[in-house]
């Protein structure tokens, strides 16, 4: 089964994140309280699966949740091959909708910065809070792929 790892955020932008114990994801928003957090974007909360992050760290990187400055680390879904629209349910009331696969990696990435690499343009993706609620690490996460 599939669960989210840790639940992240900053209150600047290109910066890592911080792991808290839980988080709220507000209703066409995001995140409350990190930097991400917008109303008027696609891009309203970036997910990240811990099976990415363990391919840097068996190139020899010291990274964890939060690295990489996704606000929700998961374990158990290949999450770079949902397709748009998909749909994931968290916990028991967050429903997020899929919008964007990858990103371009900017200059400012305090990873790329670091560590000269960086795996959220090929495997972070960003969703769009469909209903939101509290969610927090241990949580199981469910997909329904026909949008």
């Amino acid at each position: 089964m599939a669960k989210v790892v840790a639940v992240c955020k900053s209150k600047k932008k290109g910066t890592r994140k911080k792991a808290a114990v839980e988080g709220i994801l507000k209703e066409d928003y995001g995140l409350v309280g990190d930097a991400h957090a917008d109303c008027c974007t696609h891009r309203q909360v970036s997910l990240l699966a811990m099976e990415s992050i363990d391919k840097m760290r068996r190139l020899g990187f010291e990274v964890g949740p939060g690295d990489f400055a996704e606000n929700l680390t998961t374990q158990g879904i290949e999450l770079f091959s949902l397709p748009i629209g998909a749909k994931i349910s968290i916990g028991k009331n967050v429903l997020l909708d899929v919008t964007q696969i990858g990103k371009e990696c900017h200059s400012g990435c305090a990873i790329r910065q670091e560590i000269g690499k960086c795996i959220m343009p090929k495997e972070g993706i960003f969703a769009r809070v469909i209903h939101g609620g509290c969610v927090r690490a241990g949580d199981d996460i469910g997909i329904e792929k026909n949008g």
